[in-house]
């Protein structure tokens, strides 16, 4: 059985599954890190594929751009398909100013601008956090590598061209390292759904200076953020 937006035959999804914001970036994953992988679902050209990693079965899937689509996909996958494990691998801009271009920051927790959570939580707010098994898991390889990162709060928003000025300044004072648009909605999906969940971004862009990596330097960051996240699963 098939859902609105996702076309794979049930069982087409391994339990855990990497989840970029672009479809063709999980094309990438799948064709560079994955063996043997085959395509599952194309529908509205969101795509996704299984296949496995040392052996061990792994999916991924593109999210789509922002919290209302990444939700939307991560509540079929939940609920539909048996994806009990859910990790963001995207990109994001930075506040914090030790953040530069290429570094890694996880997020531990999400602010949010989007009243997303509040309808889930009755109009109360919700803390979206990542899961502790695969937070721990990331650091603890990434120590034992000697790969730098950075752990803390993100701020999701739901309007890349914010109308808030200001936003980046406030964001930075309260302690957040970096602006994405989709890990509160991820972390709010899981909870929901009790199952786990952790969002790994690269710094694609310093918002304060106005610096972003080109095509090419964005390629190479992803590909090894995306070992990092499919050593520190699959091994640890």
């Amino acid at each position: 059985m098939t859902t609105p937006h996702i076309a794979a035959q049930p069982g087409a999804f391994a339990e855990l599954c990497l989840f970029p914001g672009d479809p063709l970036r999980a094309k990438h994953i799948a064709e560079t890190h994955l063996s043997d992988a085959v395509l599952v679902s194309d529908t509205r050209n969101m795509l996704a594929f299984t296949g496995s990693y040392r052996g061990v079965p792994v999916s991924v899937m593109g999210s789509g751009m922002g919290m209302p689509s990444c939700m939307l996909y991560a509540q079929e996958l939940f609920q539909h398909y048996g994806v009990q494990q859910l990790i963001r691998v995207g990109s994001c801009g930075s506040v914090a100013p030790h953040l530069t271009l290429g570094d890694i920051v996880v997020a531990q927790g999400a602010c949010t601008d989007s009243a997303m959570n509040r309808h889930l939580f009755g109009d109360y707010d919700f803390a979206p956090i990542a899961n502790y098994n695969l937070l721990s898991r990331f650091v603890n390889h990434c120590d034992l590598s000697h790969q730098r990162i950075a752990v803390g709060n993100v701020f999701s928003t739901d309007s890349f061209y914010h109308p808030d000025k200001k936003l980046n300044q406030k964001a930075e004072a309260m302690g957040a390292l970096a602006l994405d648009m989709e890990a509160a909605a991820l972390y709010a999906a899981a909870a929901v759904h009790k199952r786990q969940a952790l969002a790994v971004m690269t710094v694609s862009d310093e918002l304060q200076t106005g610096l972003g990596l080109s095509a090419l330097e964005r390629q190479t960051a992803f590909n090894d953020m995306t070992d990092m996240v499919l050593e520190s699963t699959v091994i640890y």
